[in-house]
């Protein structure tokens, strides 16, 4: 099978064309966590699998996270309709129907997508949070994905690992049902912020989040700290976002970013790295 390695702003992800495949979907996780284990295989935030649309979109995405549990991702999206251009699924504009329901692409250039989010379906400014003792203010966002935004002091400066013992903890707090991405911002100029965002299903911090980064310009437009369209700037580049309010929540959401083709390949069964099992890719 072949396959693209892609980023967007540094989210990396292997994408897999499924359409014809003979593979259960049953085994859509093991392959994720065979191919995204760095080192061993190929290396990866998670796997991007087209498959033929449902309905009227021009095809089908399923995100799936490097432990295996499905997910959505807004990077991830940005990536897949840059593949759905070049290999003719669809033109200028891309409709991608995914888990969170269907999303529009376009193509600003050759390298650079924009996307429209999903729409939120649920947004909370001010939500408190205790750690360790500590009470913290997080808005919670739900965007395809459930987030938590909360501000940082000297984000810049300070080191990711010495956040992983909080971003961990709220990650999983009972306060998230469902869990939580958590996204840690910082208000460095006007209509721009640094973002880190702690990514569930990777456990560990990304090089950048698109829903995290649409969440945290959402709260941040909500709150009147930011105007409406804002950049946000993390550790793989620059996201610009563009939020639309409509009352305590927002009717559009854009995410613009770049969507990179790092590597074209074919997959091999030494690909596949899981001790004593059979190749994810057979069918069992």
């Amino acid at each position: 099978m072949d396959f693209w390695k892609m980023n967007g702003a540094g989210n990396d992800f292997l994408i897999l064309d499924m359409r014809g495949q003979d593979i259960p979907q049953a085994r859509y996780g093991v392959i994720a966590r065979s191919l995204c284990e760095r080192r061993l295989s190929i290396g990866a935030d998670g796997i991007l699998l087209v498959l033929p649309p449902e309905e009227d979109g021009d095809f089908r995405m399923r995100y799936f996270n490097a432990d295996g549990s499905e997910g959505m991702c807004g990077n991830g999206v940005r990536c897949i309709c840059r593949y759905g251009y070049e290999v003719g699924l669809a033109g200028e504009t891309q409709r991608v129907e995914t888990a969170a329901g269907l999303v529009t692409g376009r193509r600003i250039d050759a390298r650079t997508y924009r996307v429209r989010l999903n729409d939120p379906t649920a947004v909370e400014l001010h939500r408190s949070v205790t750690v360790d003792g500590r009470r913290y203010d997080c808005a919670y966002i739900e965007l395809g994905v459930p987030h938590a935004v909360l501000f940082m002091p000297h984000l810049q400066e300070t080191p990711p690992e010495a956040l992983l013992p909080l971003a961990r903890a709220l990650r999983s707090h009972p306060e998230f049902p469902r869990g939580a991405n958590v996204n840690f911002y910082e208000i460095i100029g006007k209509d721009q912020f640094f973002l880190r965002t702690f990514e569930r299903g990777v456990e560990d911090f990304t090089y950048a989040c698109g829903t995290g980064t649409g969440s945290t310009a959402l709260t941040l437009a909500l709150c009147g700290l930011t105007g409406t369209s804002v950049d946000a700037e993390m550790r793989g580049g620059t996201l610009h976002v563009d939020v639309e309010p409509d009352g305590g929540t927002a009717k559009n959401i854009f995410l613009t970013g770049p969507a990179a083709v790092v590597a074209k390949g074919t997959l091999t069964e030494e690909a596949f790295q899981i001790a004593g099992s059979a190749s994810p890719m057979t069918r069992q």
